[in-house]
């Protein structure tokens, strides 16, 4: 065998090896790629609650796609056909005074979809450079728009930040990242829906806060998280002041705009990770997770205190509105309740004794209070 015929046959032999390897490579990826869906789709599926579902989709989108930031354009509420950003997006350059929409009833919905569903703004512009919503979405610059979609229903837009290149044609997408982002997109869309669905079922359609029997469920699960975790949790209960007044004198849609504003304040009040809710009608109660009672105790008179300097205006008549509050605190050591209702229960106490001791002001459920409450219900 001379040796060019060698160098040949060595050459071949490289050439299978190599190509054996890129092969076993590719293989490789594709069967890591499945086992992330499935750990991102066990995760998705089992995120009910709507803010946190939305920051997991988003922290997946960028680890997955190697992007700066992500955000996602959902339905407001059930009233509201619209999509909007809002909070949901991380590491985007956004301008907070702006409300970024995207209309269900607008040019773009309508021709979106011939597009596919995943696509670029050069993708768009030959077709939809005119429309707002085009001209909104140059504004952020997203690398690449997926729409979410449920049974042929678009329920939501994913927007991907710039790309973090990692090498000269890192910053473009290949067909199998779109078909990775597409399925994620896929996951997504279902958990977004049905996240969404438990929002609406569990949410009072006149304050926006959510029901009593969804609060109980939540705190149910967060005081055995405090147990096993030997973290603090608090629980606020609040009360509107001669409230039957309002209506009596001004009527019930008075009573409405009472509840209504009452119900932003306390919202506008506490953290995302905290939850409110309409325990009944003009009572609220609020979850303060990971929190002791100096603190929660900070957070309740800042709410009695906004309601009381806000100007209530009704009808051109300005109202004075005030709260009672009562505070619990769960602890391991010191309160070690075993079930969520005996630690609202202290909440109402606390709430009675601030009724009970001039109103408008914030009272701690500590044993004395208790004590007393419990005295006086015995009378």
């Amino acid at each position: 065998m001379d040796k060019e015929t060698k160098a040949i046959q060595e050459g071949i032999i490289h050439a299978t090896i190599q190509s054996d390897k890129e092969a076993l490579s590719h293989y490789e990826k594709q069967i890591y790629d499945l086992q992330q869906m499935l750990e991102i789709s066990r995760s998705l599926c089992t995120t009910l609650e709507l803010p946190n579902l939305i920051e997991s989709v988003l922290y997946i989108v960028m680890a997955q796609m190697r992007v700066m930031g992500a955000g996602i354009f959902i339905k407001e509420s059930i009233e509201n056909s619209d999509f909007y950003l809002k909070r949901n997006y991380s590491g985007l350059e956004i301008d907070p005074s702006r409300d970024y929409k995207i209309s269900s009833h607008s040019v773009f919905c309508e021709k979106i979809a011939e597009f596919g569903s995943v696509f670029t703004l050069d993708d768009l512009e030959p077709a939809l450079s005119d429309t707002e919503e085009f001209k909104m979405l140059k504004e952020i610059n997203p690398s690449l728009i997926v729409i979410l979609s449920v049974k042929n229903h678009i329920n939501g837009f994913l927007i991907l930040g710039e790309r973090i290149a990692i090498d000269v044609d890192g910053a473009t997408y290949t067909d199998y990242e779109r078909n990775e982002i597409g399925t994620i997109a896929s996951l997504a869309s279902i958990a977004v829906n049905n996240a969404s669905l438990v929002e609406q079922s569990s949410t009072d359609m006149m304050t926006h806060l959510k029901l009593r029997y969804y609060f109980f469920n939540i705190l149910t699960d967060k005081i055995d998280a405090c147990f096993s975790q030997k973290e603090k949790l608090c629980v606020l209960m609040l009360d509107i002041d001669f409230f039957k007044k309002f209506n009596d004198t001004y009527g019930h849609a008075c009573g409405d705009y009472v509840l209504q504003t009452v119900a932003r304040i306390i919202k506008s009040n506490i953290r995302n990770d905290d939850m409110a809710s309409r325990y009944g009608g003009e009572e609220f109660t609020v979850m303060l997770p990971v929190t002791a009672r100096e603190e929660a105790m900070l957070v309740a008179e800042r709410i009695r205190k906004s309601v009381e300097d806000f100007d209530f205006f009704y009808q051109n008549e300005h109202m004075k509105v005030t709260l009672s509050v009562g505070v619990s605190e769960f602890s391991v050591d010191e309160n070690p309740v075993t079930n969520a209702k005996e630690l609202v229960d202290q909440a109402d106490k606390a709430l009675y004794y601030s009724k009970r001791t001039g109103r408008n002001k914030v009272s701690f459920a500590d044993e004395q209070v208790i004590a007393e409450i419990d005295r006086e219900n015995q009378q």
